[in-house]
C-alpha cells in the first residue's frame, strides 16, 4: 500500500498528500465537496521526479480526507489557535463540510483509518530515514507539500511561492535551513518565506532530530507556481519547468551538504 521507492543517497522525499485514493464505503460516506478532492498536493510527485539521482521517495496513495499521515496521530493541532484541518479532516481547506450529515467518522473509525493508513506510512518512512543513515551517518527529510495560494480560512492574502518550515529552526542543522533559505530567495520572479504560516508539520516536527543526524524540513509550494489552481487542477509543464530547476538546486545543494560533512 505504501509506495517506496529505495534511492542510494541521503535524501528522503516524503510525499504524504499527493494520494487520490478514498475506499469506495468511506467515499460514499462524502458529499461532493468532498469528493472532488480539492485539497489534494496536485502533481507533487511528478514535479519531484528526476529531480535527483539515488533519491528514496516515501508516498502513501491515499487522499488526506481518508487521514492526513501529515498529522499527530492522537489528532493534536499543529497550529492551536489557527484554522486548520485534523487527523481524519471533517472540512476542507474553505472550512466547508466534507461528509454527508451523520457520515462522519467516529473514534472508532479513526483508529481503524490510523492503524490501518497512518501507522503504515511512517512505519516505512521510519526505515528509510534510518537506512539512511546508517549508510551515510545523516539523513535528510524534505517533505514535499503544496497548496492554492489563496485560501482566506486558513491564512491572509497570497501565499509566497516557497514556504519553508523548520519548525522554527529546530528540525535541522543550521545549514539546511540556510541552503534551502538561500538558494529560495536567489529564484528570480519567486517568493519565499522561511517559518511563516506553515513551520511544519507532524512529520517535520517528529522526525527532526539534528543532534541525531535526523535533518527534516518541508517544503510548502503554492500551487501557482507550477499548475492550475482551479479543477481540473492541470499541470503547468512551461510554470513547472523553472521551478523543477530550482528544486533540483535544492536537493543536490542538500545531498552535498551530507557528503561533504557540512552538516554543522
Amino acid at each position: 500500500m505504501i509506495e517506496v521507492r529505495q534511492g542510494d543517497g541521503p535524501i528522503v522525499l516524503g510525499l504524504p498528500h499527493t494520494g487520490t485514493e478514498v475506499p469506495e464505503d468511506r467515499r460514499r460516506a462524502l458529499n461532493d465537496r468532498g469528493r472532488a478532492l480539492a485539497d489534494t498536493d496536485w502533481h507533487i510527485h511528478q514535479l519531484y521526479d528526476g529531480l535527483l539521482d539515488g533519491v528514496t521517495t516515501v508516498r502513501t496513495p491515499m487522499h488526506r480526507y481518508v487521514i492526513d499521515v501529515n498529522r499527530a496521530p492522537d489528532g493534536a493541532s499543529l497550529y492551536p489557535g489557527q484554522n486548520t484541518t485534523g487527523l481524519c479532516p471533517l472540512t476542507d481547506f474553505d472550512g466547508q463540510p466534507i461528509y454527508r450529515d451523520g457520515q462522519q467518522p467516529d473514534a472508532e473509525e479513526i483508529a481503524r483509518r490510523r492503524d490501518t493508513y497512518h501507522a503504515p506510512y511512517h512505519a516505512a518512512l521510519s526505515t528509510e530515514l534510518a537506512r539512511v543513515r546508517a549508510k551515510h551517518g545523516a539523513a535528510i527529510l524534505y517533505d514535499c507539500h503544496s497548496i492554492r495560494s489563496v485560501i482566506p480560512y486558513l491564512f491572509d492574502n497570497t501565499l509566497p511561492d516557497f514556504n519553508i518550515g523548520s519548525n522554527s529552526s529546530t528540525s535541522c542543522a543550521p545549514a539546511v535551513e540556510k541552503t534551502v533559505d538561500e538558494i529560495c530567495r536567489a529564484a528570480p520572479g519567486y517568493s519565499t518565506v522561511l517559518n511563516g504560516r506553515f513551520k511544519g508539520g507532524w512529520t517535520t516536527r517528529h522526525y527532526g532530530r539534528p543532534d541525531q543526524g535526523l535533518h527534516a524540513i518541508q517544503m510548502e509550494l503554492a500551487q501557482a507556481t507550477y499548475m492550475a489552481e482551479t479543477p481540473p487542477w492541470t499541470y503547468d509543464a512551461a510554470k513547472a519547468e523553472p521551478l523543477r530547476a530550482h528544486l533540483s538546486h535544492i536537493l543536490n545543494a542538500l545531498q552535498a551538504l551530507v557528503f561533504t560533512g557540512d552538516l554543522s
